[in-house]
């Protein structure tokens, strides 16, 4: 009998995996796009990813277990999933990257500022590749590990109480914001990650709390987002606010230790673990999709080239404002697969249960 993943692992593997780089900055960007109290974003761009998780759990019902590319290809034609499995591979796989890419050159320029970024992004994707051949289960026994190493960084916000003040968050909601679909779609990027549970169906027992540990997940990162965004709002004054590129930064800046210089240096390593997971569940999924798109591929030979093929691309960017670029137009692709792919899977389900009631009426009759 084949293991299976446990809901408290899948919660923790989904926190994981949204938790990431958009922390460092997502405090200045609810700020811009929606202005004062933009805070309030990140509850309602929870709420609309808990929704979208609702309904993968309604295809994970409806499935009986069924992996999503079993249901594809029990309608579709190989010929019309093959640029399909390839396009989703890439975008998933080139998201990872310059998630990456982006916390590279974070710590380039935070710790090793005359250290070519491309030799940290070689060590940091042998790092995802090992952990990538070793299967979704010892991914996420090591994301289980990363979880505790990490976790205790949250509580770095008590730091800030002698200089938190309420009156900075002023009593007005979205003024001086700029509320517009794109800089919503930007927030609700922050959140991407659950809809890689998708491809969970075979691996999880039937009948666990499968997508209740997904919610647990994403609910854990909307509480952990809201809490350091609102610490934020009252620490620094909204004009500050918008002019810091990464307020996060900032804040463990300020953090002084007697014992320890420099300690945010120290702190932002630690987000190594959180990005090095995220990257490797979307490589993960990339090399899930590739496999159904080139079946008779060798074992290990999908993984290794979608590793080399992204740190080959990120030669191409080498500016971070270029990859946060990127990155707006891959998380936007990445919102329209979380809720169109449930969505067409879905219709599948349902029709084909409409054709079975009809088979079995017409049996009887």
């Amino acid at each position: 009998m084949s293991e299976k993943l446990h809901p408290i692992h899948i919660a923790i593997l989904i926190y994981m995996t949204q938790f990431g780089i958009m922390l460092f900055s997502i405090p200045r960007i609810v700020a811009d796009n929606f202005g004062t109290n933009g805070w309030v974003a990140l509850l309602l761009s929870g709420i609309v990813a808990a929704i979208n998780i609702g309904l993968i759990g309604l295809v994970y019902r409806l499935s009986d277990g069924n992996s999503i590319f079993e249901l594809l290809e029990s309608v579709f034609p190989k010929f019309v999933l093959f640029p399909c499995y390839i396009l989703l591979a890439s975008i998933w796989s080139f998201l990872g990257c310059l998630i990456g890419k982006q916390y590279i050159l974070l710590f380039q320029m935070v710790a090793f500022p005359t250290t070519s970024p491309m030799i940290f992004k070689f060590l940091f994707d042998i790092l995802a590749f090992l952990l990538l051949i070793k299967g979704i289960y010892n991914i996420s026994k090591a994301s289980n590990l990363f979880f505790f190493m990490t976790i205790w960084v949250i509580f770095i916000i008590f730091f800030y109480t002698d200089e938190f003040q309420w009156i900075r968050l002023t009593p007005f909601l979205f003024r001086g914001g700029n509320i517009t679909w794109d800089n919503s779609l930007e927030v609700y990027t922050a959140f991407l990650g659950y809809e890689l549970s998708m491809l969970f169906f075979p691996y999880v027992a039937r009948g666990s709390k499968f997508i209740r540990a997904v919610h647990i997940g994403n609910l854990s990162v909307m509480v952990v987002y809201i809490l350091f965004s609102i610490i934020s709002f009252g620490f620094f004054s909204f004009g500050q606010l918008r002019q810091l590129m990464y307020p996060f930064l900032d804040l463990l800046a300020y953090i002084q230790l007697p014992f320890i210089e420099r300690i945010e240096n120290l702190l932002f390593t630690f987000f190594l673990f959180n990005i090095l997971i995220t990257t490797v569940m979307y490589f993960w999924g990339a090399a899930q999709t590739l496999k159904r798109a080139f079946p008779r591929s060798r074992t290990g030979w999908v993984e290794f080239l979608t590793v080399l093929t992204c740190y080959i691309a990120s030669f191409f960017l080498t500016v971070i404002s270029e990859v946060e670029q990127w990155l707006r137009y891959l998380g936007y692709s990445a919102i329209a697969i979380a809720f169109g792919l449930p969505l067409i899977l879905l219709v599948i389900l349902l029709v084909r249960r409409g054709k079975r009631k009809h088979a079995k009426a017409s049996e009887q009759a």
